[in-house]
């Protein structure tokens, strides 16, 4: 893969060609390569469009006749790789704070679109997970303490719709009942503007992935907390008592006529 992407031939004595006679030609060149601990990324690699796109139609058809699923993975990881391009985003600004700044914006963007590629994307705002409040609450349970356990998270789903709103100035309780009341899956409460739209249009959306796994991880300590006795905490600081106010300086004795 690497010797299609940047032009150059494979050294491998199964194909006849020892180390100790390459020639300087048989070498495949890239305008930059990036190697760190554990990925190493190619740049504008030298190799010819023809051969990549020869050497992806040929890992497809791998793809297609494997029944290995690691395999297959392992195959479309590849795929991917030679396929997709590399871009190099610069940020610039006038300080280092800003630059850095800006910096971390775009890693969070990043990060988020490599998250809505994996899964897709669903409406922000909290408005996702308020939705699969109405589902929970659908769902028969078979006693008392799965029954109890279904509520908690059917509110808990609600609480990041219902802390937005809050936090510009609304009624969580009201946003809430209102988005809800709408049969639209993508309407819900832009904060910013104040106002409800269809959020997906507008641009206001999170990353499944990110939500799915927000979810789990909620759940899964929740159930650690749940199965222990304890857990460890800061211990909250002791505030002072205020000092009692001083009463009136009775009368000294002997300096009567002095003025203070």
């Amino acid at each position: 893969d690497i010797a299609i992407l940047t032009g150059g031939t494979v050294i491998s004595e199964d194909l006849g060609i020892k180390l100790e006679n390459v020639k300087l030609a048989d070498l495949g060149k890239a305008k930059k390569i990036l190697i760190e601990k554990e990925n190493t990324t190619i740049v504008e690699g030298a190799g010819k469009k023809n051969d990549i796109q020869g050497r992806c139609s040929q890992i497809r058809a791998q793809i297609e006749e494997t029944t290995s699923d690691y395999d297959r993975e392992k195959l479309q990881e590849r795929l991917a790789k030679l396929a997709g391009g590399v871009a190099v985003i610069r940020v610039g600004g006038s300080t280092e704070v800003e630059v850095k700044e800006r910096k971390d914006r775009v890693d969070d963007a990043l990060h988020a679109t490599r998250a809505a590629v994996e899964e897709g994307i669903v409406p922000g705002g909290g408005v996702a997970l308020a939705r699969a409040s109405l589902i929970l609450g659908k769902l028969k349970a078979d006693n008392d303490d799965q029954r109890f356990g279904i509520e908690i998270v059917r509110k808990a789903v609600q609480t990041p719709l219902r802390q937005i709103s809050e936090n510009a100035g609304e009624d969580g309780a009201v946003i809430a009942g209102k988005t809800l009341e709408n049969d639209e899956y993508s309407y819900g409460f832009d904060a910013q503007s104040g106002v409800f739209k269809d959020l997906v249009k507008a641009g206001i959306i999170d990353p499944t992935k990110v939500v799915r796994t927000a979810l789990q991880d909620a759940a899964s300590v929740s159930g650690l907390l749940i199965t222990t006795e304890a857990m460890v905490a800061e211990r909250p600081e002791k505030k002072s008592a205020p000092m009692p106010g001083g009463g009136g300086m009775g009368g000294m004795g002997g300096m009567d006529g002095m003025d203070f």
